[in-house]
């Protein structure tokens, strides 16, 4: 695999199996709710990493830690996305699960049902200075914050990569998880990061601010980019203190949106690695995202699709 002319794209972060349940209407309590079932490889870090790949010859690699119970699977299907998979086995965990809810009315929204698994572990221990070696961005899944190895690693790795002057993304990855951290909390453990790629309502609740154009200029007075996912509506683009792009959403038929703000992440850093200007790489997020929600999964066609 060779290094696309930006530099290689380091993520690290979670890796997971998704076990999407897709259903009509409300749940049926106490009874039985007729549903279509699969089996997919997730994680917020391994599908950012997966679309940052899909469709270009670039060097992504992914850190993350797995159970040995679907290893060697997840690695397989990581390889045939073009990822190089940097896979810890922990001896003592099974990899994490996520229960993917999904109405598959309107806009196919989803709820999650988490059991992070052997992602929780991933620590300090499992890093080392020379997976920066060739890296030319390094993107942290957020769900590193929501446990005690997790937000033991991320000052390790900013330390590193800012000595190497590295540019660092993260991507909030969840309103509920960042309610229980705390909002001051998440905003000390990501001083120094250079990229932040929160929802809507990640954006709104880490500034307690009810519109999103308002929350996005705040938050860019912490983070120097800000990019601001809006669903079907796009995203938006902000710089000290200011909104300076608004970019619409692509045109999508909706199935399943599980994995869009990844999907967005990944194609938006792969555009950066490219050498587009962050209102580019937004529109190729957007075309990402939209890509996404008309497929079941987390993942780009790829692997065993």
């Amino acid at each position: 695999m060779t290094a696309g002319p930006g530099g290689a794209l380091l993520v690290v972060g979670d890796v997971v199996t998704d076990v999407v349940a897709r259903h009509r209407g409300p749940l049926a309590s106490g009874t039985d709710t007729a549903a279509s079932i699969r089996r997919l490889p997730g994680g917020a870090g391994a599908n950012v990493a997966c679309w940052a790949a899909y469709g270009e010859s670039r060097d992504v690699r992914l850190l993350g830690r797995v159970g040995a119970d679907a290893a060697a699977w997840h690695e397989r299907e990581l390889v045939a996305c073009g990822v190089r998979p940097l896979l810890i086995v922990d001896a003592a965990a099974p990899t994490g699960t996520v229960i993917c809810l999904v109405d598959t009315r309107d806009s196919a929204e989803r709820t999650f049902l988490t059991d992070s698994g052997a992602s929780l572990r991933l620590g300090p221990g499992d890093w080392s200075d020379t997976l920066l070696d060739g890296v030319a961005r390094l993107h942290l899944s957020g769900y590193l914050l929501f446990s005690e190895p997790g937000r033991a690693l991320v000052p390790v790795a900013l330390a590193a990569a800012r000595a190497r002057g590295v540019p660092v993304s993260l991507d909030p990855a969840s309103a509920g998880f960042l309610t229980e951290l705390g909002v001051d909390r998440f905003l000390a453990l990501v001083e120094g990061v250079d990229v932040l790629l929160p929802s809507r309502d990640e954006a709104c609740l880490l500034t307690g601010l009810p519109d999103a154009a308002d929350a996005a200029a705040k938050l860019s007075r912490h983070v120097p980019l800000v990019i601001t996912k809006l669903g079907a509506e796009g995203a938006m683009v902000a710089r000290s203190g200011t909104v300076c792009a608004r970019v619409p959403g692509a045109p999508a038929s909706p199935r399943d949106s599980t994995g869009a703000g990844d999907a967005f992440t990944g194609a938006f850093l792969a555009a950066l690695l490219a050498g587009a200007e962050p209102e580019e790489a937004t529109v190729a997020g957007c075309r990402a995202g939209a890509r996404a929600v008309e497929r079941v999964g987390g993942r780009p066609p790829c692997g065993t699709d």
